[in-house]
């Protein structure tokens, strides 16, 4: 149906859901994307990660083009190698010109050896901006207040103490997935 699906981490049928809703152009979610990353990695399968769009464009000009280039390397199977180097070089775009950023993410595009043309042509699609559109829309149905990063796990939202502090972002985790039935190997528990 054309319609862009949610770009997630390990398996779509985990008993534990992770949302986060971030803006490229946000610091703090930068900062929170090497954590969730290691998380993700730690717990595999068990956990499933999704990440959704919520730039906040009053603040964060470059926001909703950073968003649309993460999807549209999406489309051509790049999804979390954009993901991630968005967040890796926020510094070099955050502040750049509407020209400049094109140019760069371009670039980026260019680094993940996407189709350019196909690239250029799925920024500025429809689809993308709707896919964007719909995120935003399932953000505003938490009734949470518009902040970035925003986390859910399995629909409650995440304390902000807990996802800024490595150990209780895991444990918070971790006794959801406990609670939850799933079996934690050795690895994944800090326990003798």
């Amino acid at each position: 149906n054309g319609n862009i699906g949610d770009n997630f981490l390990g398996d779509k049928n985990s008993k534990v859901v992770l949302i986060e809703y971030g803006d490229f152009q946000c610091p703090g979610c930068a900062s929170a994307n090497s954590r969730v990353k290691s998380l993700t990695e730690k717990y595999g399968d068990d956990l499933v990660f999704i990440f959704r769009h919520l730039p906040l464009t009053s603040i964060h000009p470059n926001a909703k083009v950073a968003a649309a280039t993460a999807e549209a390397a999406g489309l051509q199977g790049k999804y979390w190698e954009m993901h991630d180097k968005l967040y890796d070089n926020q510094t070099a775009w955050s502040g750049a010109s509407s020209r400049d950023r094109a140019d760069i993410f371009r670039g980026y595009a260019s680094d993940l050896k996407l189709d350019l043309e196909k690239f250029d042509a799925d920024v500025a699609s429809t689809a993308i901006s709707q896919k964007i559109s719909f995120d935003q829309a399932l953000f505003r149905a938490t009734g949470a207040q518009q902040s970035t990063p925003y986390f859910t796990l399995d629909g409650k939202a995440v304390p902000d103490e807990t996802w800024g502090n490595d150990e209780q972002f895991d444990t918070f985790i971790r006794d959801k997935l406990s609670a939850a039935g799933v079996k934690l190997s050795e690895e994944t528990t800090d326990e003798e």
